[in-house]
């Protein structure tokens, strides 16, 4: 195994997992954002009130991106045992 396959290696293992995380990380940050313009707007200066919001919105994505989610971890699976001669030869 030479470097350019390691380095192909960790490159679609970082990106599947960037794919993975994404949905809920742009909820909970897209929520966050909400929640802060509405903070300042009623000068209501609460650390805790994001986080019921946020937990519910990461949940509900997760919820409904779960399909989509097990079907790219599961493709990536495949592929990478799939590959494994391919790996263990270069």
């Amino acid at each position: 195994m030479n470097e350019a396959v390691i380095i192909e290696l960790g490159k679609s293992a970082i990106e599947t997992t960037a794919m993975l995380a994404a949905p809920m990380l742009v909820g909970a940050l897209v929520v966050g954002l909400i929640i802060s313009v509405m903070q300042a707007i009623t000068q209501i200066n609460e650390a805790t009130l994001t986080f019921i919001p946020k937990m519910l919105i990461v949940g509900i994505i997760f919820v409904v991106a779960a399909p989509w989610m097990l079907d790219l971890i599961s493709n990536y699976a495949i592929q990478l045992f799939e590959n494994i001669p391919l790996y263990v030869r270069n």
